[in-house]
């Protein structure tokens, strides 16, 4: 472990803070963490196992007193006599969870009791550290614990453990930041592992073992049960118009495809983008065509799926979703209908407090990220925002895509018609974009099906141009359908000082 790690588990400790909340997988770690800072101080464990045991040996000892159970372990300790002893619980988080059949109120009166005899009792000086896979906070005892994070090793951490330890099975300099950059967001067993199954098949570890990487960080997607690893199919070709932000965006790939070199000329990793603007054109395509442009992988974020039952899960949960993205990185993290996802930030009770602390808690993320985490957000109404968010820091651009002019529309009639492979001379696009005055992409998309819909079913099995006006005349596009809202949309675009997706 780090030695910031190690001295600010110091302080705690030394300011008496009750109970030390380790959530964390690699518990072998954290013994070495608590071994590092401890100062002859006496180590009681109970396992995750149920049984107490040597803390160095893990061998089973002798009952303290009626220490059968959790309960009977604390209350060896649960008295006014004066010592010195740290206490450390592997996965008691199950007692804490009112649903779980191990839930025991006793076991949080007996920490309520330990902690509060640390704070008031002279000469007793006991830490409790609850070292678990899981955070699950009781209420009960929410303002005596201090969480502590372990943070995934940084860049520069990530490269001094592969030149110590593993620098002579790599081939150069190159494969190095290329690795480098690739384990951001593991933990350093995690690098470790991947190393040596790279070395174990061809005894070199070259840049092509980032492939085991992206295997890995598949599976840790997977496991998190919080975000949705979505299939890439489409490209930038695929997005008709919106020439700005193509340019911008393939302009950020050729960093995120050569991180490495990037980060070695002193480029800061690219924090992200919001693309505004009305339903239907394009906002959501862009977004998984950014991941193909970067040729990294797609997840996509619910921030319905982060609220939790339990006090402080919901925040939890996003940090849990964030260092997946972070484990998974260099990826595009997508968050679609932002709006949505932070409503009721400012407000007061329940859920808009629990929002308020993820907006917080996501911001502060947004703001500070050193992982090659790209965040494309998409949103309708800007004015449901929070101020936070309309300004550059947070994200790198902001981005207006508005109903599409003619050539858009041509554009995107040759996409959709083409990808069908009825592009041919019996269909002349220029007649149509006149009528399509006002028609969103997905409008346009939806003529295109319905025509050939129809065509397959008729006798000539043809698709002409007077097929596709005729189904023009009886579409209706979105800027009748959703009269009032596209117009408050385009006053509301309007105040704001934003990019255009499109040159005017």
């Amino acid at each position: 472990m780090r030695q910031e790690d190690a001295d600010e588990l110091t302080s705690y400790i030394d300011t008496h803070r009750p109970i030390i909340y380790i959530n964390y997988f690699d518990f072998h770690a954290v013994d070495g963490l608590i071994a590092q800072v401890n100062k002859d101080i006496p180590v009681y464990e109970y396992n995750e196992a149920g049984r107490h045991v040597d803390f160095k040996t893990k061998a089973p000892k002798g009952a303290i007193e009626r220490s059968g159970n959790l309960a009977g372990f604390l209350t060896a300790f649960d008295d006014n006599k004066p010592r010195k002893a740290f206490l450390v619980l592997k996965d008691a988080h199950h007692y804490f969870q009112k649903e779980s059949p191990s839930y025991s109120p006793e076991i949080i009166a007996l920490l309520k009791s330990i902690a509060q005899r640390i704070m008031y009792t002279e000469g007793y000086y006991v830490t409790v550290f609850l070292v678990c896979s899981e955070l699950a906070l009781p209420p009960e005892l929410e303002k005596m614990i201090t969480v502590f994070d372990i943070p995934f090793p940084t860049i520069d951490e990530i490269e001094t453990l592969i030149k110590k330890e593993y620098a002579e099975c790599i081939i150069d300099e190159n494969t190095i930041n290329e690795l480098t950059v690739s384990f951001k967001g593991l933990s350093d067993f995690e690098i470790r592992q991947i190393l040596n199954l790279a070395y174990q098949r061809s005894g070199m570890i070259t840049a092509e073992d980032k492939i085991l990487v992206l295997k890995e960080k598949e599976q840790i997607i997977k496991k998190s049960g919080i975000l949705e690893i979505v299939p890439v199919n489409s490209t930038m070709d695929d997005v008709g118009g919106l020439s700005n932000l193509k340019k911008y965006l393939r302009d950020k790939s050729y960093i995120f495809n050569n991180l490495g070199e990037a980060r070695q000329f002193g480029i800061d990793l690219p924090k992200g983008i919001l693309i505004v603007g009305m339903p239907g054109c394009g906002k959501s395509l862009t977004a998984k065509a950014t991941a193909n442009q970067f040729n990294v992988p797609l997840l996509r974020l619910d921030i319905g799926k982060l609220m939790g039952k339990y006090v402080g899960e919901s925040e939890e949960n996003l940090s849990r979703a964030i260092k997946t993205a972070e484990a998974v990185a260099p990826c595009v993290l997508w968050i679609d209908e932002l709006e949505k996802a932070f409503a009721g930030v400012g407000g007061s009770g329940g859920a808009s407090d629990i929002t308020t602390r993820l907006f917080g808690q996501f911001l502060t993320w947004l703001q500070e990220k050193e992982s090659s985490v790209y965040v494309v957000a998409t949103s309708n109404k800007l004015n449901a925002l929070p101020p936070e968010f309309k300004r550059k820091g947070r994200f790198d651009e902001l981005f207006l895509v508005e109903l599409p002019n003619a050539q858009e529309r041509r554009k995107i009639f040759e996409i959709h018609l083409g990808k069908r492979k009825k592009l041919t001379g019996d269909v002349n696009v220029i007649p149509l974009l006149k009528e399509t005055e006002g028609y969103s992409g997905a409008d346009i998309e939806a003529v295109v099906k319905e025509t050939i819909e129809g065509a397959f079913i008729s006798d000539d099995k043809t698709v002409t141009t007077d097929k596709l006006l005729n189904t023009i005349k009886n579409t209706k596009s979105i800027s009748i359908t959703l009269k009032e809202e596209i117009e408050a949309l385009t006053k509301e675009y309007e105040k704001y000082n934003l990019k255009q997706a499109t040159p005017k």
